[in-house]
């Protein structure tokens, strides 16, 4: 079993600091000053609240930090550093070389350094709190206030799959026939337990979108978030979301209210001006991420969800409440 505190971090979390950077093992971390503005972002993940117990320790490391990254890609910000606070139960070596594997894997692919952060002993359950730093041009940063009347409204990848397995992990019923769910729940896991955060396209979006968020809390609620500050309204065409092919057997009002409403998606919803499609799609092509244009921006307040015909789409799902539960 792992020591003390202190051996728990010199096994498991302390590495080399990159050239510059004072990293694990001071009072404070020191990190050059950005090259243009400074983004910065928390994120907090409970047992029980965000993952469930028995997940794999691998996963859960990578998750942790990927839903910090996304918040970074949504900016259009480039990852430098993060530090990690986590609270365990007990120190178990199993769980921690797990855990740091996925962890240091997702950060070493982004060049995101581990510089700082503390461990105690929980009373209850794991929580994970990551705070990451990035770096952009301000001018380039794309914020939620960003979108403009006439913008069509981008998705990146595919949605629905993270719910989908969420509710087959709950046990609820009505997902998928008996004899089905153990191939739908192995074919929509990792879009909940390892999603994948879209830097490299927020990068690529620089210059090109107006704004710009991550889905997290599922797009109807994340795009309304988009129109409220942006001081606008939108017109969604439902049946051009990109949603996941293996949910095709999944029952069509549970597959729309996965798409729409379903959390835990880390995609991009993104606004940019019709004169700038091709920019949009070559930047979808350079960084390997699909995207899908599947609306467009109003003067009208409000969002309107409508259908192949042009008419209203009725009984839509909310998204993602921490002060609730899951929908």
């Amino acid at each position: 079993m792992a020591g003390g505190e202190f051996d728990l971090i010199r096994r498991w979390f302390a590495r080399p600091a990159p050239a510059g950077v004072l990293g694990v093992g001071d009072d404070c971390a020191l990190l050059p000053p950005a090259r243009g503005a400074l983004a910065v972002s928390t994120d907090l993940l409970l047992e029980g609240r965000h993952f469930f117990a028995d997940v794999d320790p691998e996963a859960l490391g990578h998750k942790a930090l990927a839903v910090n990254l996304s918040d970074l890609a949504a900016m259009g910000a480039a990852p430098t550093a993060f530090v990690l606070g986590l609270a365990l139960p007990a120190a178990d070596d199993a769980w921690l070389e797990g855990f740091s594997r996925g962890l240091f894997a997702l950060a070493d692919a982004h060049g995101c350094a581990l510089v700082g952060g503390d461990t105690t002993r929980s009373a209850g359950g794991v929580a994970i709190s990551i705070t990451v730093f990035g770096e952009l041009p301000p001018e380039q940063a794309l914020k939620r206030a960003g979108a403009r009347v006439g913008d069509d409204i981008w998705l990146s990848g595919q949605l629905g799959a993270a719910d989908v397995a969420l509710r087959l992990l709950r046990g609820e019923p009505g997902v998928a026939a008996p004899a089905q769910r153990d191939a739908l729940l192995a074919a929509t896991r990792d879009a909940l337990e390892r999603p994948q955060p879209r830097v490299a396209l927020g990068l690529a979006l620089r210059g090109v979108a107006h704004a710009a968020i991550d889905i997290s809390d599922g797009l109807l609620q994340d795009l309304g978030h988009i129109l409220a500050a942006s001081g606008c309204g939108a017109r969604l065409r439902v049946d051009e979301l990109p949603v996941a092919p293996a949910l095709a057997d999944v029952p069509p009002a549970l597959r729309r209210r996965a798409a729409l409403g379903g959390g835990d998606v880390y995609e991009l919803c993104f606004t940019a001006p019709p004169a700038r499609r091709d920019l949009v799609l070559a930047a979808a092509a350079g960084t390997g991420v699909p995207v899908a244009r599947v609306g467009v921006i109003e003067a009208a307040p409000g969002l309107r969800a409508v259908d192949d015909a042009g008419a209203p789409v009725s009984d839509l799902p909310g998204g993602f409440d921490h002060f609730a539960e899951r929908p």
